[in-house]
């Protein structure tokens, strides 16, 4: 009897040294686990900088993987000196397509914050909403709008007090001046011992008796690095300064920020601007005022540019009295309106830039189809959005392309090689220019006094400055149709930003004036109606270099 109950304490003393054992090891997870939580707490609370990544074995909910996938798009914030406008710039070709292409976004941020980082405040979705809005892109915009009230009811006002500080306040408060909160007014501010605040000439011509100074010694004790260009005379360096104004105008306007000695020389030599407006690398001697080819780009036929002349001589003699034309014409212009200076008219005279190409967001709403499955209180609706662009070369051609594929996928292929290329859907389907197959061979011109009709010749006015200036101003752009018609746009130079009430030709934005169709065998015109007509922006593309 002794042996049997020895066993069975036994095997009860072994279960309860087990059951002692699974109980301490379970406490002791417990308590780590807690411990994990409560610093994970305290790490989120404390606004520590290193995010902590938590996995979780769910899957993704529909909207949110939908959220993920658009996030993580790549979106370059168009284009610069303009107000409320900024333009796009299209630096690198964009090879994340594989087929035919799609888009930039717009414009042009200059934020330092990864474009790639998901949005997490209601401030990050309001600026996303506003660049999905400013790239066309009207339903992802309309989502992140919403999504960013949701989490904050005055988010709009957050956004104005970031990128538009002082610009919304109500005059008569806080600064009598209604300037910019960033920006001093020294008409009501003593500055320099109350000196009164200086206009931009004069300020400019304070500059004048600088000189370009060396950058200060690295440390106390150690001479300064030499500035050879600090010692260079001033015809010396005014003719590096033409050569880069020359290579690019940009680039020279931009000196103006290095010191004072360069801005005073940027704003003021004429020379410089004289030679950048007479130019055809930038400037008006290579405008087109008359066709230089036909819509397929083959050359005009001499006997069609001789028709309405009386006298006979060859087509480089018609070119040269044209160039005269055009000089004698600018100088009009420059002694009368533009008040002798070289700089106003190359900002304010209308040309064609070549650095890029002009392109039409337009979206309209069309209504949907309600599901025969699924009881709805409306309709739904779709927010069709698609692009026209407008590309002009040097020699008088251009191409026009109406497609649904963005910008940034277009631009980099908007080239003659590839127009040629993909004609009539010949080329490969696979390659990303594929969409050039739908583009269209064209001609461009600007307008002039023989533009005018016969009502203000008569008058006596055509050889004046002001009818020279209202002559001018329009964009006539002819390309190839379907079949046997001809498409003709008129479109003319409007000012973009704060800078159309001030300066209606300042060459980034063209608007429409009318879009006509031309059937060449009735000899019929027949207008396209406007309803839906957006105008073109300019956006530079760095990859055309000069746009020859």
């Amino acid at each position: 009897m002794d042996q049997p109950n020895q066993q069975i304490q036994s095997e009860l003393e072994s279960f309860r040294e087990q059951w002692r054992a699974e109980v301490s090891a379970r406490s002791r997870n417990s308590a780590s686990s807690q411990q994990q939580q409560q610093q994970r707490t305290t790490s989120t609370q404390g606004g520590s900088s290193s995010t902590i990544t938590t996995t979780v074995n769910r899957p993704p909910k529909r909207n949110e993987f939908t959220h993920r996938k658009s996030g993580s798009k790549t979106i370059h914030q168009l284009e610069d000196e303009e107000e409320y406008y900024q333009a796009q710039h299209f630096d690198e070709l964009d090879t994340s397509k594989s087929v035919t292409g799609q888009k930039l976004g717009r414009h042009d941020g200059d934020s330092t914050k990864d474009k790639d980082q998901e949005p997490q405040t209601a401030l990050d979705f309001y600026e996303k909403a506003v660049e999905r809005e400013a790239s066309g892109k009207l339903g992802d915009s309309l989502q992140l709008y919403r999504k960013a009230f949701r989490m904050d009811d005055n988010v709009d006002q957050s956004y104005r007090n970031k990128h538009f500080p002082g610009r919304w306040s109500k005059p008569g408060q806080t600064n009598p001046s209604n300037a910019p909160v960033t920006v001093p007014n020294t008409a009501h501010h003593s500055l320099d011992g109350g000196a009164p605040a200086l206009s931009l000439p004069d300020l400019i011509s304070s500059f004048s008796s600088l000189k370009i100074e060396r950058a200060p010694p690295e440390c106390e004790g150690v001479a300064a690095p030499p500035c050879p260009i600090s010692e260079l005379p001033d015809e010396i360096l005014i003719h590096i300064l033409r050569d880069v104004a020359i290579a690019d105008v940009g680039d020279f306007v931009r000196l103006a920020r290095v010191c004072k000695r360069l801005a005073y020389l940027v704003a003021t030599e004429d020379q410089i601007w004289r030679r950048v407006c007479l130019g055809s690398e930038f400037g008006f001697g290579g405008m087109h005022y008359h066709w230089q080819r036909g819509i397929s780009w083959e050359p005009l036929d001499i006997t069609q540019e001789l028709a309405d002349s009386d006298e006979i001589f060859t087509l480089e003699e018609l070119a040269r009295r044209r160039q005269e034309e055009s000089r004698a014409t600018t100088n009009l212009l420059l002694r009368g309106l533009y008040s002798s200076s070289w700089l106003t008219m190359f900002r304010r005279r209308p040309r064609v830039r070549f650095n890029g190409c002009y392109i039409s967001t337009v979206n309209y709403i069309r209504p949907g189809q309600a599901s025969a499955h699924q009881v709805t209180w409306n309709s739904p609706v779709h927010i069709v959005t698609y692009y026209r662009y407008l590309r002009l070369f040097r020699d008088g051609t251009a191409i026009s392309l109406l497609t649904t594929d963005e910008p940034a996928h277009v631009v980099h292929h908007l080239t003659r090689d590839n127009v040629s290329l993909h004609r009539g859907g010949s080329g490969p389907h696979y390659l990303p220019s594929a969409v050039m197959g739908a583009a269209l061979k064209g001609r461009w011109r600007l307008s002039s006094a023989a533009d005018k009709n016969d009502d203000d010749n008569a008058s006596g006015t055509a050889g004046t400055g002001a009818s020279l200036v209202d002559a001018e101003g329009d964009l006539y752009v002819e390309t190839e149709g379907v079949g046997k018609y001809i498409y003709r746009m008129e479109l003319t130079f409007r000012g973009t930003g704060k800078a159309a009430s001030i300066n209606r030709n300042n060459n980034n934005r063209l608007t429409w004036k009318g879009f006509w169709s031309y059937n060449r065998q009735t000899d019929d015109w027949a207008e396209f109606p406007l309803k839906s007509g957006k105008p073109f922006f300019f956006s530079r593309v760095k990859s055309y270099g000069l746009g020859e």
